[in-house]
């Protein structure tokens, strides 16, 4: 077919694709799908989307198909690439004219140009950077726009890429271009500066536009075209003029209307410089020395001088301060204590920092971030009238420093003081003994100025250690403050609160403690719900506090829960709800046992929280979070949970269900704790574990706990759970371990060796099909010490607590192998002999020791033969488990337990799990903590010696070595 006729078939499916209607579009898409491959088919696209006439909506479709075709089919090793000569073609009618009328159809070019770029430039591709700089010289204003658009988008592209080739052809591109670009940059520059002046704002605009895009070229080749750029004259001189040329347009800004047409793009312009700067900075700081006092003069001028007013607006004094930011945190410009290791060019960078941050500076710039940056805005404290929770939820953490102002003046304060903390320390101390004492309320300014006084003394927390009393200063001031209550205190009280919350891990007397939760629970019924937020949040932290007890605590616990519980029905939006659930769990966390009494209400409201919050699956989050600490805390008691707690476990792990990508992690833990604190299995419960075997099968980060609940069920109640999912589990195991690390291994293999721990009969038939490769595991001497430890683990159950299993797997191993039955039992215990060592539990060690016991008497010549081994691994195990009474003189197994004991918990420790209880229980019933190894070892000898007689008996020990037979006899005095 030819290109027309082809373009005329396309061009009616695309057209198609773009319906609005599905019976119409999806067999489109498959068309489309499947023409993907086919050749000719991105010179068709091409055709289409450079046809100016045809509709927008099907140029644009066309557009993406070639752009996403150029991901997958380019390169030359993938699957149905794209031949060269197509290739060729396709290059050269991209480049062919810059003139797409469309603007979002001139970036998709643009980036699909790029794209192509990054794989061809400049070996296949030698002409693209010539044609560009050629079509950005013309005349015509679109061409010129377009070409200058693919230039910014090809540069960024190359510049990205990071490989030591592709790094050093960009050097050579920028070395070639770099004058060009500033040259350009200049004259569009110029250009508008003049324009601007005329008043002509429709040509500025348009100047403007490529003044953006020629300094967005010369930003990439900057930052990353060349290695050394202060060597380079040019570099330096663009770097220099970026200073003059934005004072130009912080100038040219004045006369500048908020409403122009030119308003956004000059705000957005004088970003780009600072973000050249930026970047710069942080990618060549020792090329930056040169300009450190230059920056540091001008950021300071305008954010923190008189210079500014009139011109700076919020993003610019973002950017100004996070260039303070950056040179006075800069590592490579702090020196060695010892200076002579330090750099000089470290030290250059350094002086030239101490000779600008003289104390008036500091003073001022102290004293301006405080007094002015930090107060409360009017649209501050207008939102937080209208919308109080919103107020709360402020923009922290991450990098929100970057970009919003808050954010950025306190981490810029936080790095000031950190670095200059001597000189500022007084600086900051004077302004708070200037506030002693309550403010007049009537007094507005006076009450913001004192707010972001407390709120920089709370920043600075822990570099005022050493100045600042915090617990006189709670005691006689700060307490005061809280009991003001009248409506326009409020910013004291909600700053106060948060100010003892940012000290009480830094310094805070414990005795304190109880004055506090005093003042807490106060605050948490005051009448504005700002403060009440983050009084919530200072308690969590309070109660987070490495130092927190519980006696202290409990005297406010039911006013505390009961305050906590009310403000979490009162917030109405998702992100507060998470917040106060998350102070809830806190509490329930640390208090464990001691909730039970008060948690009712909350009991009956997660359900409706839970149900409400079906869209926002971050708040359903916190419920889980709330509900796995209220199980801990309820113990066997959360078992009348179950109605509410099941379906919600059932929920968040089933992978079918959309919600589970959010609530999976927090869904396992949920699940796991519920176990382990069951009092007993409910067929809800064993019904639930029907979502196991798809968890497996993703075989992701959450296996651990997988196998922790599948552990937890078994030790609930191993029959009933056996007989229903055995035959699963065996199959899901035999899968995984096809293809799992040595760590997950090992999970599987605990798991079976638990089953054979709990149900020593049952346990080996239905696990039989994974038993052979344990076997022959141990016979060809498996490499991994953990794994050959477990391995012997579970043929220890065997060969001790089901000796007739054993014989039946010896003799199935025996045809397997085709090898004779002794010779099969022989290279077994030889090899255990031998990897005794690779078992470091105690309980696996005494285990083996008893299992290969379990093998006496006998007539067996291999076991016979095998007999001076046997008695090494059981002597080892006597040293491993025998401890002397002091005062009897006389040897005892320390394993034995006879009788369960409830362990004492103490205030530190958790209280014992159901799930403990029951592996004490369990642990009753266990042959390593039930049968002494000392009268096993006597028993069975005894038994041989009767066998064979004395003298055949006494034949069979020479073969042990003397220094273990004098070991055995010490141990088996008594006997």
């Amino acid at each position: 077919m030819d290109l027309n006729s082809a373009s005329t078939v396309v061009l009616q499916v695309l057209t198609q694709a773009t319906s609005q209607d599905t019976a119409v579009l999806k067999p489109a898409e498959e068309q489309l799908k499947q023409w993907e491959t086919q050749p000719g088919f991105y010179s068709v696209l091409l055709n289409i989307f450079t046809n100016h006439s045809l509709d927008v909506n099907v140029r644009w479709l066309a557009v993406l198909y070639f752009k996403n075709g150029i991901d997958r089919y380019w390169r030359r090793v993938a699957p149905h690439a794209l031949s060269e000569e197509e290739k060729t073609t396709l290059r050269a009618g991209l480049i062919t004219n810059f003139n797409e009328p469309v603007n979002q159809i001139a970036t998709q070019i643009s980036v699909l140009i790029a794209k192509v770029a990054r794989v061809d430039c400049p070996r296949q591709w030698p002409e693209l950077i010539p044609t560009l700089v050629e079509s950005v010289k013309v005349q015509d204003d679109l061409q010129q726009h377009r070409a200058l658009l693919t230039f910014y988008h090809v540069t960024k592209t190359l510049a990205s890429k990071r490989l030591a080739a592709d790094r050093k052809l960009f050097y050579d591109l920028t070395s070639s271009i770099y004058s060009f670009a500033c040259s350009l940059w200049n004259h569009h520059t110029d250009t508008f500066l003049q324009q601007i002046c005329t008043g002509d704002e429709a040509a500025a605009a348009n100047s403007l536009e490529r003044t953006l895009l020629s300094l967005k070229v010369l930003r990439k080749l900057t930052v990353h075209g060349f290695v050394e750029p202060h060597w380079n004259a040019e570099v330096m001189g663009f770097l220099h003029a970026v200073f003059e040329r934005l004072k130009q347009f912080l100038e040219c800004s004045r006369s500048v209307r908020a409403e122009s047409i030119c308003r956004d793009r000059l705000e957005k312009t004088i970003i780009l410089f600072t973000k050249v700067l930026l970047d710069f900075l942080d990618q060549h700081p020792f090329s930056f020395t040169a300009l450190i006092q230059r920056s540091l003069e001008f950021s300071v001028s305008y954010v923190f001088t008189e210079a500014g007013e009139g011109v700076v607006f919020e993003q610019f004094i973002v950017q100004c301060m996070n260039l303070i930011k950056m040179i006075v945190k800069n590592y490579a410009y702090k020196p060695s204590k010892n200076t002579e290791d330090s750099s000089p060019e470290t030290l250059e960078a350094h002086k030239i920092k101490t000779a600008f941050f003289t104390y008036p500076t500091l003073m001022e710039i102290c004293r301006r971030l405080v007094t002015h940056y930090f107060l409360l805005t009017k649209e501050e404290l207008t939102m937080w009238e209208e919308d109080p929770e919103s107020f709360t939820v402020e923009e922290t953490g991450g990098d929100s420093w970057k970009y919003s102002l808050r954010p950025c003046m306190e981490v810029l304060f936080i790095d000031i003081f950190h670095e200059y903390n001597q000189t500022l320390t007084p600086v900051l101390l004077e302004m708070v003994h200037s506030l002693q004492g309550s403010t007049n309320v009537e007094n507005t300014n006076a009450i913001l100025i004192k707010d972001a006084v407390y709120n920089a003394v709370g920043l600075a927390a822990y570099e005022l250690f050493d100045s600042v009393d915090f617990d006189q200063w709670f005691k006689n001031q700060l307490l005061a403050e809280l009991q003001v209550s009248h409506d326009r205190y409020k910013p004291i009280r909600r700053r106060v609160i948060w100010l003892i919350g940012r000290w009480i891990s830094v310094k805070f007397k414990s005795d304190l403690r109880p004055v506090l939760y005093e003042a807490i629970r106060n605050l948490l019924q005051d009448r504005d719900l700002v403060v009440r937020i983050e009084t919530a949040t200072t308690l969590k932290l309070t109660v987070d506090d490495f130092e927190f007890r519980t006696d202290q605590f409990l005297p406010y616990l039911e006013s505390m829960f009961t305050l906590l519980f009310q403000l979490l029905q009162e917030v109405t939006q998702c992100d507060t709800k998470m917040h106060v659930l998350h102070v809830l769990s806190c509490v329930i966390e640390r208090v464990n046992m001691q909730i039970r009494p008060y948690v009712g209400c909350l009991v009956q409201y997660l359900p409706l929280l839970w149900k409400q919050s079906e869209e926002h699956n971050m708040l359903r989050c916190a419920i889980l979070t709330t509900l796995i600490h209220l199980v801990q805390g309820l113990g066997a008691d959360s078992k009348n949970l179950y109605p509410f707690l099941l379906p919600v476990i059932q929920l968040s792990t089933d992978v079918s269900q959309p919600p589970h990508v959010y609530l999976l992690e927090d869904g396992l833990e949920l699940w796991l704790v519920t176990l382990e604190n069951s009092p007993c299995l409910t067929p809800e419960l064993l019904r639930i574990f029907q979502n196991m075997s798809a968890l497996l099968e993703l075989s992701s980060e959450n296996l651990k706990n997988c196998f922790k609940i599948i552990n937890a069920y078994i030790f609930l109640s191993s029959s009933e759970f056996l007989q229903m999912y055995a035959a699963d589990l065996c199959r899901s195991f035999c899968e995984l371990l096809k293809d799992i690390t040595i760590e997950g291994q090992v999970q599987v293999l605990k798991v079976v060796e638990n089953v054979l721990k709990v149900n020593p009969v049952l346990g080996p038939q239905l696990f039989q099909p994974l038993l052979p490769s344990v076997f022959r595991g141990i016979i060809d001497g498996e490499r991994y010490p953990v794994v050959m430890s477990t391995y012997l683990g579970i043929m220890g159950r065997v060969l001790l607590q089901n000796a007739r299993f054993f014989s039946l797997l010896l003799s199935q191993m025996a045809c397997e192998l085709g090898q004779e039955l002794d010779q099969i039992l022989g290279n077994m215990i030889e090899m255990w002999v031998d990897r005794m060592d690779n078992i470091t539990q105690p309980e696996r060690r005494k285990l083996s020791a008893l299992a290969l016991l379990s093998l006496l008497p006998s007539l067996n010549n291999v076991v016979q033969d095998k007999f001076c081994g046997i008695i090494n691994i059981s002597v080892e195990g006597l040293n491993d488990v025998m401890t002397e009474d002091s005062e009897t003189g006389t040897y005892k197994d320390c394993m034995l337990m006879s009788h369960f004991e409830e362990p004492k918990a103490t205030e530190d420790e958790e209280p014992p799990t159901e799930q403990d209880k029951r592996k004490k229980m369990l642990a009753l019933k266990d042959p390593v903590h039930t049968v002494s190894l000392q009268q096993f070892i006597y028993e069975k000898l005894k038994a041989q010696q009767e066998l064979l007689g004395e003298q055949g008996f006494h034949a069979l020990m020479e073969t042990v070595d003397t220094e273990i037979v004098a070991q055995l006899q010490e141990f088996l005095q008594g006997f």
